[in-house]
């Protein structure tokens, strides 16, 4: 099979190096992928969203299968682009439809698909400029902290938890009248606060049937200590010790199972993976706080490695409503990831670093370093991002895995590299 990944970050390499391993791989290309990407195949430079350029490259490249990383490409619907063009029909797109893709890309739509599911999820309220006074009045008479969310995608940065009623007033304000998120925030979600520890679930779905796959936990703030701003993830890591069966089958019952069902009983074309964003509260009662129609990154860097079967052959089940006879094997190791950014990240940051190091093998291959923001220029890697690259190791367990992540990012350096060296903090017991 001919292949096209769609996507430039850590996510789209390691799923790059999975496909490049199966025996049904023949040709791998990847739009516009980076510095790493181009070690498992052929880049191709063309945007994420210039859907004309990418049915060009498919038709000439006589691509089978189109495995879409990012969101803002399944949101502006590049699954109906191809499936609508008869010259890139019969292409099999791994992604959900753009209507189906709305789970992510509004915030009101998934909370109303939610409720209409009876799927657990935080209570809420939706308003616009129209009703902005009736949301004022909501926020004063909610409990804190609470959280809004700017209804559409905002790269990560659209949700907000306050702490007092003249923070969330005045955010609100900015949202609604200031355009904070531009057009994201036309629409603000209005919920109440959860407690516990998040976590992540994945699942590959036909629309109908699905595959769970390994679970793990991101790591968002740039600071250790889970301090300082929103990221769009430091690290992760996958088992997760308190994922045990009584939990996962609350998961299936209560969330996985009722979503696909609610996406197959409203006619929704979903045919790709669905990320959980869970809160698993003090009672151990599991809560969604988000879906995804993609898989996460860098959670990606940790789950995909820890599957055993063929990356090619799950995803060729799923696009001939075969899922049924896939048996999802799972290393039973640890993986961690520990990702390495641009000084300055999320804020200000400079490109064009150039990293030495990243070469080099360590830990007997138990170690992998997957790139996001790099490229290639004069036989030299450069920073190009501001998440870089993200190591990824096996370990008898996740200590062990974060030792050796971080044993490697000592050979790696770039000007000004930063990472957080307490990823899997409250899995690693304390001496």
């Amino acid at each position: 099979m001919n292949i096209l990944i769609v996507g430039a970050g850590g996510r789209e390499h390691t799923l790059a190096w999975k496909l490049k391993q199966s025996p049904l791989c023949e040709k791998l290309f990847i739009a516009p992928g980076n510095a790493g990407t181009a070690q498992c195949g052929t880049n191709l430079q063309i945007a994420t969203t210039a859907f004309e350029e990418l049915a060009k490259a498919s038709k000439q490249h006589k691509i089978d299968l189109l495995l879409v990383g990012p969101e803002e490409p399944l949101v502006k619907g590049i699954y109906d682009f191809f499936k609508n063009d008869p010259a890139t029909a019969h292409i099999q797109v791994i992604g959900p439809s753009a209507e189906a893709s709305l789970l992510e890309g509004s915030k009101a739509y998934a909370k109303a698909f939610m409720q209409r599911h009876q799927v657990p999820t935080a209570v809420y309220r939706e308003f616009t400029v129209d009703n902005f006074d009736e949301g004022l009045a909501y926020i004063k008479s909610h409990t804190l902290p609470i959280v809004l969310k700017a209804d559409g995608l905002a790269a990560g940065k659209g949700v907000l938890i306050c702490k007092s009623y003249l923070e969330a007033s005045a955010e609100f304000d900015l949202m609604i009248h200031r355009h904070k998120f531009g057009e994201a925030g036309n629409k603000v979600v209005i919920e109440e606060f959860l407690t516990g520890i998040e976590m992540s679930v994945f699942a590959l779905t036909d629309g109908k049937d699905f595959v769970l796959l390994p679970e793990a936990k991101d790591y968002k703030r740039v600071g250790e200590g889970d301090t300082g701003l929103n990221t769009g993830g430091m690290g992760a890591v996958s088992p997760l010790p308190f994922f045990d069966e009584a939990l996962k089958q609350k998961i299936l019952d209560r969330i996985v199972k009722p979503t696909i069902d609610g996406l197959h009983n409203d006619g929704l074309n979903y045919h790709g993976f669905v990320f959980f964003g869970l809160m698993i509260t003090p009672q151990l009662e599991p809560m969604v706080i988000e879906y995804n129609c993609r898989m996460g990154d860098p959670e990606t860097e940790v789950v995909i490695p820890r599957i055993t079967n063929d990356l090619l052959d799950i995803l060729q089940a799923m696009s001939q409503q075969r899922l049924h006879e896939i048996k999802i094997v799972t290393d039973p190791r640890a993986a961690a990831t520990i990702v390495a950014v641009s000084g300055g990240y999320p804020g200000y940051y400079e490109k064009g670093k150039t990293i030495d190091g990243i070469e080099a093998e360590k830990n007997n291959g138990e170690t992998i370093v997957f790139h996001s923001g790099t490229t290639s220029k004069d036989g030299a890697v450069m920073t190009n991002g501001g998440r870089v690259l993200a190591v990824t190791s096996f370990g008898t367990d996740i200590a062990d895995a974060v030792h050796k992540s971080k044993e490697r990012l000592i050979d790696i350096y770039f000007d000004d590299i930063n990472y957080r060296r307490d990823i899997g903090f409250e899995f690693v017991e304390k001496n």
